[in-house]
């Protein structure tokens, strides 16, 4: 949730406190699912069934405000119908996402019914839920500076990549905070719990190319070519057989849940499911065939 004040020696390192903004969003869908858009801090476009969803507050590091973050859950809920096939997560300006605007923080804590817990629960708990329940790919690409929630976020996707000159920190340690946004969940996950325990206790920065090293991210690749590279993946996702990735994704949510004897009788569900897809049959057919399978999402 929180960011830190910003260091201009160093622009991969920015963080700073943000000013309250509001602002209108409107997208409508229409029958060839193009999307028409009138906001100004969350960006929305739809390509070759890839939904891109942008934050776009750079002169503030994108770090969020209240409604921001729930402009943002609409823009997550866009990519719910069958022909938006994968959705891509990125930012413009310097910094990906400083976390929190914690001058908002400061203004609702004006008002002693506020509890810190009414932004996790408003701001960040449904994004993550949303990330994770969407049965189709999230790439994520982290152009800078991922900090606290910001950073947590992109752990929440299925793939992350990130510009040789993007950074990974927790920072709410530095404010007497623990992680949200899922980081007690993924971190110990995906690095384990000696690395979390420094990343959180010694607000340790993660450069790309470690976060590569240690299992956090994909993928590292130069900043010039982070753009291209995440549309290419992106699109390349959309084409593949994505009625099944989200039944796998179902499958790896339940695996922190479940015993193995849980897990096995899960997968062997969700497998008898993906075997009545049409993406299962167009496999085996183009299989088969010995040709290149046109799956649909279905």
């Amino acid at each position: 949730m929180p960011n830190q004040q910003a260091n201009s020696a160093d622009p991969r390192y920015s963080y700073e406190e943000t000013e309250h903004i509001f602002f209108d969003f409107e997208v409508h869908l229409n029958t060839q699912y193009s999307i028409y858009l009138n906001m100004s801090l969350i960006l929305t476009s739809l390509e070759n069934s890839t939904l891109t969803i942008t934050l776009n507050r750079p002169e503030k590091y994108n770090s969020f405000t209240e409604p921001m973050a729930l402009e943002f859950q609409k823009a997550l809920s866009k990519a719910e119908p069958d022909e938006i096939r994968s959705v891509l997560i990125n930012a413009n300006g310097k910094a990906f996402c400083a976390g929190q605007d914690l001058s908002e923080v400061v203004e609702r804590a004006k008002d002693d019914n506020y509890e810190l817990a009414d932004t996790v629960r408003t701001i960040y708990n449904p994004v993550i839920r949303a990330i994770r329940k969407l049965s189709k790919p999230v790439v994520c690409a982290v152009q800078g500076t991922a900090a606290g929630a910001g950073a947590n976020i992109a752990f929440a996707c299925d793939i992350v990549l990130a510009s040789d000159e993007a950074v990974f920190v927790q920072a709410f340690s530095k404010i007497g905070l623990i992680p949200d946004s899922g980081g007690t969940f993924f971190l110990p996950r995906l690095v384990g719990m000696a690395r979390t325990n420094a990343m959180y206790l010694l607000d340790e920065k993660i450069t790309a190319d470690k976060a590569v090293e240690i299992g956090l991210i994909y993928k590292a690749v130069p900043h010039e070519e982070l753009s291209d590279e995440a549309k290419s993946l992106a699109k390349k996702l959309a084409t593949m057989p994505t009625k099944g990735f989200g039944l796998y994704k179902k499958a790896l949510n339940q695996t922190f849940e479940n015993d193995l004897e849980q897990q096995l009788s899960l997968e062997a569900t969700l497998q008898s499911e993906a075997g009545r897809t049409e993406d299962y049959k167009e496999g085996v057919q183009a299989f088969m065939e010995k040709r290149k399978p046109n799956y649909r999402g279905r």
